[in-house]
């Protein structure tokens, strides 16, 4: 279901006449009101040990529960990509992350509440110690060090996360 169908009034005024103005976006005929569908901020992270091992975490909820997944989540307000990204890898392993660096993005449409949304998921780099212990935290029922070559993309669930994985594994050959 596309985001907009869920909205059957206008949010400004309350009139029935909220309707599609374009692809992206619902009008209102009475007050003038026009609401944008924009993409919501996501972020994953290659965190990465001096040892080429990968961290991965098991996600704990639906969607895709059970399956692998790289820390992330979503952007909050008047937060930037790097922020949010430190933010989650801070929930959901208990690392103290200081940097990452922004590799690409990829546009995904995420179910929840059995509504779509479209999300631009941003993918980060980080690196860190292989003494250092991470604890899984918040979503992440589980996490645990993979070695780079032995990352299988289709374990993760998400699509977005396994075509970034895909990415980030055909680019880290080349190199």
């Amino acid at each position: 279901m596309h985001p907009l169908d869920k909205f059957t009034f206008c949010p400004v005024c309350g009139s029935k006449a909220f309707e599609i103005h374009n692809v992206k976006s619902k009008q209102c005929r009475d007050c003038g009101f026009t609401y944008y569908a924009n993409p919501s901020s996501a972020t994953a992270a290659f965190i990465l040990n001096d040892k080429d091992e990968l961290l991965v975490v098991v996600r704990g909820k639906e969607p895709a529960k059970g399956t692998l997944d790289l820390p992330g989540g979503f952007v909050d307000m008047d937060e930037t990509g790097e922020e949010g990204m430190i933010r989650e890898i801070g929930e959901e392993t208990g690392l103290a992350i200081g940097q990452v660096h922004y590799l690409f993005s990829i546009p995904n449409l995420y179910v929840y509440s059995g509504m779509t949304i479209h999300t631009l998921d941003m993918f980060y780099r980080a690196s860190v110690d292989s003494r250092v212990t991470p604890v899984a935290a918040d979503d992440a029922a589980d996490l645990f060090w993979l070695p780079l070559e032995e990352v299988n993309p289709e374990r993760f669930g998400l699509w977005s996360i396994r075509q970034g994985v895909i990415r980030f594994l055909a680019e880290s050959l080349r190199k």
